[in-house]
């Protein structure tokens, strides 16, 4: 498979950014990445929907950043598989943005009221008020499609950065655990390919919550087949869909093995509440 973009080179440079130019994104860029969307390929069947939508440059819709003119709405149901190839999906196109100069920022507590009359998308009013205290879409699995994440799309603006946001840039946006330290049985180190190493080192820069990194690997068929995944009964403090940010990773995985010549089956199943993604080769 053919992927658009350097991928280890697109992987090391995105970073998330809060703080935008209140200028649109060009249109011809836009357009490239409108295309992309629609022509967007994986190995597995989903129902995910990227919808492009305009903003008002307040802090309404991110309550602590200013919205740039363009950002992105990623739309799926919201059972566990769903939620986590909505991730999957999303960081190609997260990806693929980076690698034409623009800036994204994985969102999950927006404010539902201001994206519904943005965008809407919801079937009856009743339904913001399944919000998490009016952000985000709910706390677990609700009816209909909804907006599971979305992003700013835009240009980075380096002058706006808080304090938090430049130190962050500087230190913990580049902090990553060791391959090792993200293994179910550590003793696999020694016993994983170089080409394998490379798709999990790729796998550990995903972004996540809080930095937090709650995905682990495992490995089935003689370290054929990555497994990605949280460990069981994991509970993140904050964000209550980590699913995602296993997608996300999985992605990762997944990329770093086609950037090694593979053509990986892709497989993800919910096991206790968790997506399970096999990535095999």
């Amino acid at each position: 498979m053919t992927i658009p973009f350097q991928i280890k080179s697109t992987i090391d440079l995105r970073r998330s950014t809060r703080s935008y130019k209140m200028n649109g994104v060009e249109k011809d860029a836009l357009d490239t990445i409108k295309d992309f969307a629609k022509s967007l390929s994986v190995p597995f069947d989903h129902n995910v929907e990227i919808k492009f939508f305009n903003a008002d440059p307040t802090k309404t819709l991110y309550l602590l950043m200013t919205s740039p003119p363009d950002n992105i709405a990623f739309m799926a149901e919201t059972d566990i598989i769903s939620i986590s190839k909505t991730g999957f999906i999303g960081e190609l196109l997260v990806l693929f943005a980076e690698s034409k100069g623009l800036s994204t920022c994985w969102y999950g507590h927006y404010k539902l009221s201001e994206l519904e009359r943005l965008m809407p998308h919801l079937q009856t009013p009743e339904q913001i008020k399944e919000s998490n205290a009016g952000y985000g879409y709910s706390k677990g699995v609700t009816t209909g499609r909804r907006a599971i994440c979305i992003s700013p799309l835009g240009y980075y603006e380096t002058g706006g950065l808080r304090l938090m946001d430049r130190f962050q840039n500087r230190t913990s946006s580049f902090k990553r655990k060791e391959i090792k330290e993200l293994l179910e049985n550590h003793d696999d180190y020694g016993k994983l390919s170089d080409d394998i190493l490379y798709a999990l080192d790729l796998g550990r820069k995903a972004p996540s919550a809080a930095n937090s990194q709650m995905w682990r690997f495992a490995f089935e068929d003689s370290f054929k087949t990555i497994t990605v995944a949280m460990p069981v009964g994991y509970k993140h403090f904050k964000w209550e869909h980590p699913n995602i940010d296993i997608g996300i990773c999985a992605c990762h995985v997944w990329l770093g093995l086609i950037d090694k010549g593979f053509n990986p089956n892709v497989t993800v199943s919910d096991d206790s509440g968790r997506a399970v993604w096999r990535i095999s080769i």
